[in-house]
């Protein structure tokens, strides 16, 4: 990868300056730069450009990855003293970050993520694991330049079976325009033949890696699902907005009674179905009742009747896509958790989660304490959960997991 396109003759490279505040942000280790941070640039950037960006004293602070096309106008590769982006570089970075990744694999977990974005210094850049294959996920035009570099280099480091590679939307119509490897395409390896099959403490998974949403699974919830399963021996368990039915599967191996999947998508609930059919070994998995439901949850909960479950998931994609929604998405959480805590006998637990990043940790767990409160149920706290270590936030805008855990008197 060339320093600069510079040094090929072409543009000369691109050079911008901050606004103070912006430039004491970006000091201070936050990796976005937003278009009207930008005091000023020597010339109009092309996505995928390296960008440099200098201080008011005109010394180099940081590079970062541009993109004119977005209001996110940089995201921030390294910030300090200047450096070389040479195969040396890349090769110590990533190393570095799937060095703090490595504990966390073992013989019972094989699908985790490896890289988590900026908040492990890879802007616009998520790579998840499922066994012997990687999904490699991108967001910015950049990283496409990068692929031929980087590509070896994870083989190298990891020796997958395979490599995908997915890409948000917004760069699956700047790839259109611009050639190159479309979403789903193998980078590396032969093709899955479907979906396939990763660990996690111990159950097995499908992820669709090609097509699924995501890279393919929810990997994010794996510590929450471990405790679910610890709560739910000998109960009856409501896992709302189910998807794939990992919570469910987590719950029938704890020792369930029942586990009832609720979700609008029949594609998400035979999918539950193939979980707990790779799982049939397991004896607590093949004696709990594994139940679907196929329907509008919001419409379902409204309707149902009341004391059905001992343990309900209530765990909705982001009701917030943007800022202007965070008032009504924490209304919706209050409402559902309501309804939730109708649905629960007495001793029941209620666990509700959010993925809006909207929606802070603290209005999330505050508008689920005070619907407990408001339902007249005496309650105990159980704990509360963000992030899971492979997908750690290092800045308030990439902390999105909350998860609280609430136990109703009998």
């Amino acid at each position: 990868m060339p320093e600069s396109a510079e040094s090929e003759g072409r543009l000369p490279r691109l050079k911008l300056s901050l606004r103070p505040t912006a430039e004491s942000i970006v000091r201070g280790g936050h990796p976005w730069v937003y278009s009207e941070s930008i005091r000023k640039q020597n010339r109009e950037g092309e996505a995928g450009e390296i960008a440099v960006i200098y201080d008011r004293k005109d010394k180099f602070l940081a590079l970062g990855f541009y993109d004119p096309d977005s209001p996110l106008r940089v995201r921030i590769l390294h910030v300090g003293k200047p450096v070389k982006l040479d195969h040396v570089w890349w090769e110590e970075k990533l190393a570095e970050t799937l060095a703090i990744r490595a504990p966390l694999l073992s013989e019972s977990t094989n699908g985790l993520r490896l890289i988590n974005g900026e908040s492990d210094g890879w802007p616009g850049l998520v790579m998840d694991r499922y066994g012997a294959t990687l999904v490699l996920k991108l967001y910015t035009p950049t990283w496409m330049g990068l692929l031929d570099l980087l590509g070896p280099m994870i083989v190298a480091h990891l020796s997958p079976e395979r490599i995908v590679l997915r890409m948000s939307r917004n760069l699956q119509s700047w790839v259109s325009k611009n050639g190159g490897p479309g979403d789903g395409e193998l980078l590396h390896g032969p093709e899955p033949g479907g979906v396939v099959v990763f660990l996690e403490n111990g159950l097995r998974f499908e992820s669709d890696v090609l097509r699924g949403q995501k890279t393919g699974f929810f990997l994010d919830q794996r510590e929450n699902r471990q405790q679910v399963g610890e709560l739910s021996e000998g109960r009856d368990v409501l896992n709302a907005f189910s998807f794939s039915g990992g919570f469910s599967l987590y719950a029938a191996r704890g020792g369930a009674k029942s586990v009832t999947d609720l979700d609008i998508s029949g594609h998400a609930l035979a999918a539950a179905g193939r979980n707990f059919a790779l799982n049939k070994d397991d004896p607590k998995v093949v004696a709990c009742r594994h139940e679907v439901i196929k329907d509008d949850v919001f419409q379902w909960v409204e309707k149902a009747g009341s004391a059905s479950f001992d343990l309900v998931v209530m765990d909705p994609p982001s009701l917030a896509k943007r800022e202007a929604e965070r008032g009504r998405a924490i209304e919706a959480y209050a409402k559902l958790n309501a309804q939730a805590i109708r649905l629960l006998r007495p001793g029941g637990v209620l666990v509700a989660a959010s993925c809006s990043a909207h929606v802070s940790e603290d209005e999330f767990f505050h508008a689920v304490r005070s619907t407990a409160k408001r339902s007249g149920r005496s309650f105990e706290e159980l704990g509360t959960r963000l992030h899971a270590p492979d997908h750690r936030a290092t800045f308030p805008e990439a902390q999105y997991l909350k998860c609280i855990f609430l136990q109703f008197a009998k």
